[in-house]
């Protein structure tokens, strides 16, 4: 089981990794667009857009360290748990926002990030509850290989399911 602790650690940290410094890139483009996701005073927008990106950072440092990977998992359901929480409230009330999750787009949010979050979740729940403890150097590398490519899956998803859907 500390394979799969290891895979869920690596997928989640290039996940959080990919998407604070896609934010930083962008970080005014991000904060505007929170308050399109969640009822924010323009006062907090740049407060409350800090705080997203220092926590999106912290992830995959604490995932990254054996000792507090527990708070890397915890951190990241968290921010999960947010972020889904806004997207739903979003659908529910029939408003247009933008997903800035890994970068400037024009996409909005949907019931397909709705998806991917919940992937995420089950992903972060599955490494926080597994057993901890260091895995072979051979069977650490193809974990951490099966996290880099799920990482890379749900980074592109949108791109994935815009695939298949038209091919369908």
């Amino acid at each position: 089981m500390e394979y799969v602790r290891a895979a869920c650690a690596t997928l989640i940290a290039v996940v959080f990794a990919a998407s604070a410094v896609s934010k930083l890139r962008d970080f005014r483009g991000f904060a505007r667009s929170l308050p399109t996701l969640a009822p924010v005073s323009a006062r907090l927008v740049r407060p409350l857009a800090l705080v997203v990106v220092a926590a999106e950072t912290a992830t995959p440092i604490l995932l990254a360290v054996p000792r507090a990977a527990s708070y890397g998992f915890a951190l990241a359901c968290a921010l999960l748990t947010a972020f889904t929480a806004a997207i739903a409230g979003v659908l529910r009330r029939g408003r247009q926002a933008t997903c800035r999750c890994f970068g400037a787009s024009s996409e909005p949010v949907g019931r397909r990030h709705l998806v991917r979050n919940g992937a995420l979740l089950i992903s972060t729940v599955l490494g926080g509850l597994a057993p901890q403890g260091l895995p072979a150097p051979a069977g650490l590398a193809v974990a951490a290989t099966a996290g880099v490519a799920g990482a890379i899956l749900i980074i592109s998803f949108d791109d994935v399911v815009d695939l298949f859907a038209r091919s369908s």
